[in-house]
């Protein structure tokens, strides 16, 4: 039996009132839900994936926030796809990071329920949590760090390999995105490192929503069944 490497300490030390701190209760709305967080209990990589208001982006974003406040990680980092650089992103003011930002709300939207928005601004600044485009991580090495990978759909195989050899010790990674929503004229790298987990019985748990999942509002529910009756 291969003994399992003991967790590295993080730089952010819990102290004695760290010890009496709550967790946000995190109650899953239905199965897959339930198997998306048993899924972020036991594993250090998950792929997560389904249409849209299945909760997938809420229910990882309140886990980091909890591995966050309880100083499990050292940080925060959410990363996507690579953005336009033409009219839509061009005449925001600021570098690449602070341009990508508004793509991160959806996540930051919910650290900041679960944290506070004075301690997410202030984690902001000193990097504590970060808004990294994928063009910037080839390099980067990530210990102790909560990565939440959105719209994963959207990313390359080669992006993605790039991706998953980012993450060291003591650190978690997810992919989420919607297959459905593949924005890629090839096959894209999602829906391949989901094949090649399968293929190679690799231990990293696939949680796959469905319309049925959908818990945002009944209306959400019968676009989405509109949407994927159409084709669009």
């Amino acid at each position: 039996m291969v003994q399992q490497k003991p967790k590295p300490k993080t730089r952010r030390v819990r102290t004695k009132h760290d010890e009496t701190k709550d967790r946000v209760t995190l109650v899953p709305r239905n199965s897959n839900q339930e198997s998306y967080i048993t899924a972020l209990d036991t594993s250090d990589q998950v792929i997560v994936f389904g249409p849209a208001g299945t909760g997938k982006t809420y229910v990882v974003s309140t886990y980091a926030a909890n591995a966050y406040h309880m100083k499990d990680v050292d940080k925060i980092v959410i990363t996507r796809p690579h953005v336009a650089v033409g009219k839509e992103i061009g005449f925001l003011p600021g570098t690449l990071e602070e341009k990508s930002a508004p793509w991160a709300l959806p996540v930051l939207d919910v650290l900041e329920r679960h944290l506070g928005k004075g301690v997410v601004e202030t984690a902001l600044k000193n990097g504590n949590i970060e808004v990294a485009p994928l063009a910037l991580m080839r390099g980067r090495s990530f210990e102790d760090t909560f990565v939440i990978c959105d719209e994963a759909q959207n990313i390359t195989l080669p992006e993605l390999k790039m991706l998953v050899t980012r993450i060291g010790e003591g650190s978690k990674l997810v992919l989420n995105g919607d297959i459905q929503q593949s924005d890629l004229k090839e096959t894209d790298g999602l829906t391949k490192i989901v094949h090649l987990t399968k293929k190679h019985m690799l231990p990293i748990p696939i949680v796959e929503f469905t319309v049925a999942d959908i818990v945002r509002s009944d209306i959400c529910r019968l676009w989405i069944e509109t949407f994927i009756k159409e084709g669009v």
